[in-house]
């Protein structure tokens, strides 16, 4: 066990020590200062005079909200449509159908707002073409729009007089080009000398060691793994996502995996340090958002080493612990610690079935996604901290009697009221669809094959459709294998939590910003509240607990706590 935790505490050292020289790519990329990338201008040049993109134009906080939201708008019909036709278009060498229309709507948003929830299964129903036109086209560009997202809110909070938070166009095209895209050539081909696969060539039939023909799904695994991984997304070529082989070939590729799912994320909030001169306001966030961090992992993995006491009860031995619906090439330990990373940081991928693991797992995988500030998705994680961060300010100033001010400007009630209508939203939108998911699965008709959606009741069942919808208001996208969820109740109901997980916040937060920078900078004195001490950091950890955490106890209570109880744990 020993060896094990060094290897996990290693990994996430490495994915810290990284993080830090691509935060200082991100800031010079965003400030506009010169950089090793600048050979990329005559490309972006070319992109803008293609698209009539005027690149230097300065856009206010309504302006940057208002081209981020219309051009998503444009994506989304794009992806609808080939996921409609693909069994018409070319790249199709499996003669895959097009999508009925629930799913192939559900799919579209899923990754648009780079949930990734995969109702479907990728080797059996999407083509080649889907494959990359779609979901790995919009989880870059899901991805990008997060990064200008974040960017435009770390903007928002920097001193001066100015109204501008940049230009979304150019904040887009470089988040591709000098962000996203360079990584992603670079781990593509990494994992391509690692075994991944990369053609396109049409699937293949095998003789088995036991003499069995198995057909084996081939497809441009490598080109669409890295971007899964990077931006925050999750979205595997196949259903198994990073349980299957051709998506995750050795433990090699397994820490690499676990490194670049981590690597944005924390280097953005090195990045806001930067970027605002506030290094020790990064910092104390970084130790909030570990902490968090260990809030939520913890739990998985003690649960999952522990194993099963009913398995304990009749005298068998597990060694490795829980291995019920693992990959047995990793174990309980790194499946768990995956998860938890995963987790946190939203991209969802798994390396096991989360139906499987033990009530209480499920209970850190609820608390890590319901949050979603603990390092959170590439840019959208920061939006939610900053959620967060506006709450304390307002109530830790009012505890100490002073005028709320965040960075050298004041709050306003304006502002309190959002992030309270926000904070809301995120508790009861999850919770309103679960009771009504539960309602109709209670009165549903016996037999029914359009509601047979569990294949658990109880309190595992209940835990199965909270999880759901939680994973998708937090744009997780991963899921109970348990639930029944490729059907139209479910393909249509997702998309709620779904669309207002990914833009509310987003919307709440420019709105903020935009009045926030008409306000008057004065610079931050003494008589202020310090929001870079890290006593203001574990007042911020406690606030973010207690309103995300022991809000949802009482329906914590009913799913997985309830289950640990009656499994005896």
């Amino acid at each position: 066990m020993g060896i094990h935790i060094f290897i996990a505490i290693l990994i996430f050292a490495m994915a810290l020590v990284l993080a830090i020289p691509v935060s200082a790519l991100m800031k010079k990329t965003y400030a506009g200062e010169r950089n090793f990338l600048d050979f990329m201008l005559p490309f972006e040049n070319f992109i803008y005079r293609m698209c009539r993109i005027n690149p230097v134009k300065e856009m206010n906080g309504k302006q940057y909200l208002v081209t981020l939201m219309v051009i998503q708008v444009f994506w989304f019909v794009i992806g609808f449509m080939v996921l409609l036709l693909q069994g018409l278009l070319f790249l199709n060498p499996a003669h895959v159908s097009g999508m009925e229309w629930t799913l192939a709507l559900n799919s579209t948003i899923s990754f648009l707002t780079s949930t990734n929830l995969q109702h479907y299964s990728g080797e059996a129903q999407a083509t080649y073409l889907s494959q990359m036109l779609v979901f790995m086209f919009l989880q870059f560009v899901s991805a990008a729009t997060s990064l200008c997202a974040g960017v435009g809110i770390v903007r928002g909070l920097s001193s001066g007089s100015s109204k501008s938070l940049g230009n979304f166009y150019a904040d887009f095209v470089r988040s591709c080009t000098r962000i996203l895209l360079p990584l992603c050539v670079l781990t593509a081909v990494i994992f391509v000398f690692s075994g991944m696969p990369m053609t396109f060539n049409g699937p293949k039939d095998v003789v088995t060691l036991q003499g069995d023909t198995a057909h084996v799904a081939l497809g441009p695994v490598a080109a669409m793994i890295p971007i899964k991984e990077l931006g925050s997304n999750g979205g595997g070529f196949y259903g198994a996502n990073c349980a299957h082989p051709f998506e995750n070939p050795d433990f090699f590729t397994f820490i690499l995996h676990i490194i670049l799912v981590m690597l944005l994320p924390v280097a953005f909030v090195f990045f806001i340090g930067r970027y605002l001169g506030q290094k020790r306001f990064s910092r104390m966030l970084l130790v909030v958002m570990i902490a968090g961090f260990l809030l939520s992992a913890l739990p998985i993995i003690h649960s999952e080493v522990a194993g099963n006491p009913q398995m304990a009860a009749m005298g068998v031995s597990q060694p490795s612990g829980n291995m019920e619906g693992k990959e047995v090439r990793f174990g309980g330990f790194y499946s768990a610690f995956y998860s938890g990373v995963n987790m946190v940081i939203p991209a969802g991928t798994v390396t096991g079935m989360h139906d499987s693991y033990m009530p209480l797992s499920s209970l850190g995988m609820l608390i890590g996604m319901q949050v979603d500030a603990f390092f959170g998705g590439l840019g959208t994680g920061w939006i939610n901290m900053f959620i967060f961060l506006v709450i304390a300010v307002f109530i830790g100033s009012q505890m100490i009697g002073r005028t709320p001010e965040l960075m050298g400007r004041k709050i306003s009630l304006k502002d309190i009221q959002i992030v309270l209508v926000l904070s809301i939203l995120s508790l009861s939108v999850p919770l309103i669809l679960t009771a009504i998911s539960t309602f109709v699965y209670s009165h549903a008709q016996t037999g029914s094959p359009t509601l047979a959606w569990l294949s658990n009741t109880g309190p595992h069942g209940f835990t199965t459709m909270l999880y759901e919808y939680v994973s998708c208001m937090a744009g997780n996208g991963s899921e109970f294998s348990g639930l029944g969820n490729n059907t139209p109740y479910w393909n249509l109901t997702t998309c709620i939590p779904m669309l207002m997980g990914r833009y509310l916040p987003i919307i709440g937060a420019f709105m903020i910003i935009g009045s926030y920078r008409m306000r008057i900078y004065t610079p931050p004195s003494s008589g202020v509240l310090k929001v870079d001490s890290y006593t203001f950091g574990a007042f911020l950890f406690s606030l973010i607990v207690i309103l995300s955490v022991l809000s949802m106890f009482v329906v914590f209570m009913l799913g997985p706590i309830s289950e640990a109880l009656l499994m005896g744990k």
